[in-house]
């Protein structure tokens, strides 16, 4: 019944299995994956026809986890799986990323690939199965599909590159980099890094994209088993009416990329669009549709600024290839805010501001590996007008989220370690006005703000974005790229970093891969506008501010024992309810006994303190303590003088003189001071009064004979 095709191999010291032909088998590609006892299937269906009027390659990646894979139910109310999380979203960009640029030009069909995790063993990471799996099910579907690729992560642990390492191990591990590439070239990189040298990251790289080397192979084995007829790849029919359109335009065109104000050039070259539109739109020979038009002047656009920049070395804004186009760094903007800071370099600039909060502003996430708190947000919002267009404006998208969690990788190893800064920190990035990188401006201005709050990062963190024109032999590589270069230029090159070392690292490919010689290059270009953005950056803040932000909560914890956290919760939360109500500060208390007091009050701060001190600290002997009589015998008075705790004051330490009656001298109600004896043969306390002076509180034994009162 099953024509079933598997390939297996050692990879990473695990076998990874691809098997296809029993599940999904009316995709035109499917192949399960299991690595361990990680499983994913991978499946890819692709239209039959191109999508009416579309002049974009429409592909859709969708990287789903199911609980049920690891033997969870989904938390919340409706127990089941809804809207993406970010780790979805973020796999399902990895998964994209290196493939989109290897489908055969012209080809217009509407593509979905879809990565389902099935089984995850909490040891093997799914997301780089997925991506192997992906990339197979792409290669035997018949689909005009210029692979296989394979993937790869990478850790640095004790100085030496590991193969995949498992979930538990990247605990150890100095870098966090998946690494996607064909045979011949890396198409997309992806890490974060604990300030590794270029070096370091440079032979991370190379390392993934030999190993992948191995699943490459086997997948090219699968498909000469399994594959299906491959479709034909679609015949460039508008070739002459492009060549018609670049006789045409390439002088005006490249005029107008000499003009080095963004909106000075649209404009122009939007003229120039319009101005040959009666010429080539509409029916008839050497005419086309309008959306073809478009594009085909597009790739004319591409070539006069790509030769352009390679035969004079100038580039569209007139500057040459290494320079960083001029930055201005303030802190300090907002008046209200715990942090903020307002980056600007060029036409890309960025609002950000930091939020600091307690433990109760932490985000649950919810996974497969189980349920975990974070203590760093860092959002990115992209409006419409920071790039002076008309647009809906919504939830993030799938760009907002990437960038978002890029920008977090590069700060994150920069942050000091919880138990020594115990707030939760949110930063939002919000961009105002974007040409060219502005993942790399949040992230400047995220150190920035960082450091007005008061948070006491390691060290300043700076970001920039190179760009790279490939024509056969000749290449450029750019420093701090504007939107015009990242859109008609071959990569995209993104290293974040302090003057020590690279944080982080992403990179995305628009042709068929780079190589070693490209990649040293850029890193080291990149290397030197890093340290160039920190100069510029430290004009306005070099480090932490010695104090928090004048409306930021302050927070102070303290150690109890644990079997004292009932006595601070109370029955039902009734007495940490009383004390949060009482004193206005918010408190959280920890299994380990850390209980963390916070306000922007320092006074309710220390009443809070006070409080639970006085809850779960045991009393001193010798000690003087603040007291109320509870209770008057005829054999002494009852005190409670220590929280909850309670104490005898017999009669013959009432008072210096010789007492008759406790009731001749106290009352129920009366506010006494009072000095711990010790402990009777029962463990009960005994307190005194005579030994302690009434009226200050001052220890009458300490007293010289002269001080003494009188009897």
């Amino acid at each position: 019944m099953f024509n079933v095709v598997k390939e297996s191999f050692e990879w990473g010291g695990r076998t990874l299995t691809l098997e296809t032909g029993k599940i999904a088998r009316q995709a035109d590609g499917a192949v399960l994956a299991t690595y361990g006892e990680t499983v994913v299937l991978a499946t890819v269906v692709g239209a039959a026809q191109p999508k009416e009027g579309v002049d974009f390659f429409p592909l859709t990646v969708n990287y789903q986890e199911r609980y049920y894979a690891a033997g969870k139910i989904p938390g919340g109310y409706f127990k089941r799986e809804r809207a993406p999380t970010e780790r979805e979203t973020l796999t399902s960009r990895l998964i994209d990323r290196p493939i989109r640029p290897l489908f055969a030009d012209g080809y217009k069909n509407e593509t979905l690939v879809v990565a389902q995790v099935l089984s995850h063993d909490l040891e093997n990471d799914p997301d780089i199965v997925a991506m192997v799996a992906a990339s197979a099910a792409l290669t035997i579907s018949g689909i005009p599909f210029m692979g296989p690729i394979a993937a790869a992560r990478v850790g640095y642990i004790d100085g030496e590159y590991v193969l995949n390492p498992l979930i538990d191990d990247m605990a150890n591990s100095q870098l966090d980099l998946v690494v996607a590439g064909t045979r011949d070239a890396v198409m997309m990189v992806e890490s974060e890094a604990q300030e590794l040298s270029e070096e370091v990251m440079l032979g991370s790289v190379v390392f993934g994209h030999k190993q992948m080397q191995t699943a490459i192979d086997a997948i090219i084995r699968l498909a000469e088993k399994s594959a299906k007829d491959p479709r034909p790849v679609p015949e460039d029919v508008h070739a002459p009416v492009r060549e018609k359109i670049r006789a045409a335009t390439s002088a005006e065109l490249s005029k107008a990329f000499q003009i080095p104000v963004k909106f000075e050039r649209r404009d122009a070259l939007s003229a120039i669009k319009k101005k040959y539109a009666e010429q080539f739109v509409g029916e008839g020979e050497g005419k086309v549709a309008a959306n073809v038009y478009g594009s085909l002047l597009h790739d004319v656009e591409a070539d006069v600024m790509r030769n352009a920049v390679l035969d004079t070395k100038v580039r569209v804004d007139g500057r040459d290839l290494v320079t960083v186009r001029p930055i201005q760094a303030e802190v300090g903007v907002l008046p209200r805010t715990h942090g903020s800071a307002l980056f600007t370099r060029g036409e890309t600039q960025a609002i950000v501001v930091a939020t600091l909060g307690t433990a109760e502003d932490e985000q649950f996430i919810d996974s497969l590996t189980g349920t975990a708190k974070e203590t760093f947000m860092l959002h990115y919002n992209f409006p419409p007008y920071s790039v002076g267009e008309v647009g809906r404006m919504g939830s993030p998208g799938r760009r907002e989220i990437g960038h978002g969690k890029l920008a977090w990788r590069a700060i994150h190893p920069m942050l000091p370690k919880k138990e020594d800064f115990p707030y939760t920190i949110r930063v939002v990035s919000e961009i105002t006005e974007s040409n060219g990188s502005s993942s790399m401006a949040t992230v400047c201005g995220t150190s920035l703000a960082l450091m007005d709050a008061g948070v006491p990062i390691k060290k300043p963190t700076a970001g920039i974005a190179m760009g790279l024109i490939l024509e056969g032999e000749r290449y450029a590589v750019l420093s701090d790229i504007l939107g015009d270069e990242d859109h008609l230029g071959d990569m995209d090159f993104k290293v974040a970093g302090t003057e020590d070392g690279v944080t982080s690292l992403q990179m995305d490919i628009k042709i068929a891969g780079i190589t070693e010689e490209i990649m040293k290059v850029a890193l080291a270009q990149a290397k030197g506008g890093r340290l160039h953005i920190l100069g510029e950056m430290g004009k306005a803040l070099t480090g932490a501010r010695a104090e928090l932000g004048e409306h930021a909560p302050r927070i102070e914890q303290i150690k109890i024992p644990v079997d004292k956290i009932r006595d601070v919760i109370g029955t039902g939360g009734k007495v940490i309810r009383e004390i949060v109500e009482k004193t206005g500060a918010k408190i959280n208390v920890e299994d380990d006994g850390t209980v963390k007091v916070a306000s922007a009050d320092g006074e309710s701060i220390r009443a809070a303190l006070k409080w639970i001190k006085s809850l779960t600290a045991e009393p001193e002997v010798g000690q003087i303590y603040d007291g109320k009589i509870v209770k008057v015998m005829d054999f002494g008075a009852f005190v409670n003088f220590f929280g909850p705790k309670d104490g005898l004051v017999h009669v013959s330490e009432l008072a210096a003189q010789r007492v008759a009656s406790p009731k001749d001298v106290v009352k129920e109600g009366q506010e006494v001071k009072v000095k711990l004896l010790g402990f009777d043969d029962r463990g009960k306390v005994r307190l005194s009064m005579k030994q302690v002076d009434q009226a200050t509180g001052e220890d009458i034994g300490k007293k010289k004979p002269e001080d003494a009162p009188q009897s």
